[in-house]
């Protein structure tokens, strides 16, 4: 048996409620994932930590719910503002499609196969994780077309010295043909987005590097950088949420998009806006994030620690779809 042990495989298609339990570490309830037509759910005990919506969703697959330690969720989905900002979510524009809008001209993300629920231990703690696979589809009245596949990894660990709500993202991009390359690019926010609760607007950023970061209009600012957070208050309290991108990313370190007002939003990028990425037919491109959110206020040298733990413990651990844990895949 590998250090991670699959327990469930449910098709995406269909109604079917799964729960399945996970030893937590000390002083947390036990971490419990549930995969529905629509959802995947995970809890802490009876808490809820992460809600994934992959089924019923016009045009991709998020994060639409997360929630703090104490238990205040942080994302906002589909506000009238900007119906396409979808609480936790990724994408950018594919050969000149964009899947970042939701136009009737726009790209979808549907997903596709098998929902694989994986859990186990790591290092400082526990696990609960879950692959997905979304094809990113071009369908206009030509028909429908497969531009960008992903295999996504979304994952929640308990790490005893953070004390914080930990969620890590993996995306692995291919390109499956017919195109010879496949360009990805679009707008100087496209990448991993979060958009804020209301109540958190108007909060403060911060990032490894102590910058203020490029202008780019307004208050939106670009600024490279290891990691980038944001605190502000929520039901009277503070909250800080932190971003890290890993350094085997591509053009690292991440490109921050970041603005509090009108409306608080980060964004990790690729910085495709000046510079198109292109990925070969057959070619794979892998990009690692984490968000962590601890309750209250929290100073550079706890982001650092957290940060080091991404890059270092976490990043010695299988992760979801590598090495020993293919081994027990289960159709």
């Amino acid at each position: 048996m590998s250090k991670v042990n699959l327990l469930l495989s449910v098709m995406a298609i269909g109604v079917l409620t799964t729960a399945v339990p996970v030893p937590a570490a000390r002083g947390q309830g036990p971490l419990q994932v549930t995969v529905d037509a629509n959802s995947v759910w995970v809890r802490a005990g009876q808490s809820p930590v992460l809600e994934y919506r992959y089924g019923d969703v016009p045009f991709k697959p998020y994060v639409k719910e997360l929630y703090t330690p104490n238990g205040r969720n942080i994302l906002l989905d589909a506000p009238s503002d900007h119906l396409h900002h979808h609480a936790l979510m990724f994408a950018v524009a594919v050969n000149g499609l964009n899947f970042w809008e939701e136009t009737p001209k726009a790209g979808r993300q549907e997903q596709s196969g098998a929902i694989q629920v994986l859990t186990g231990k790591h290092k400082g703690g526990c696990r609960a994780a879950f692959t997905t696979n979304p094809a990113w589809l071009r369908a206009d009245a030509s028909g429908r077309q497969t531009e960008m596949l992903e295999s996504r990894a979304i994952e929640v660990c308990q790490v005893d010295k953070l004390r914080a709500t930990v969620v890590t993202w993996r995306s692995e991009l291919s390109n499956p043909g017919p195109r010879q390359t496949a360009t990805l690019s679009g707008s100087h926010y496209h990448g991993l987005g979060l958009r804020f609760v209301r109540a958190m607007d108007g909060g403060t950023f911060l990032n490894a590097d102590g910058k203020e970061g490029t202008v780019f209009r307004g208050d939106e600012r670009l600024v490279p950088s290891d990691w980038c957070a944001y605190t502000a208050s929520l039901e009277g309290q503070p909250v800080t949420v932190a971003m890290l991108g890993h350094p085997d990313n591509p053009r690292h370190p991440t490109t921050w998009f970041t603005m509090a007002k009108p409306f608080a939003y980060l964004s990790a990028t690729l910085n495709l806006h000046k510079e198109p990425l292109s990925l070969d037919m057959g070619q794979r491109l892998v990009l690692r994030y984490a968000v962590v959110v601890w309750d209250g206020q929290v100073d550079k040298d706890h982001i650092n620690q957290a940060y080091q733990w991404f890059v270092g413990d976490y990043s010695r651990v299988p992760q979801p779809g590598e090495g020993a844990a293919q081994d027990e895949k289960q159709e």
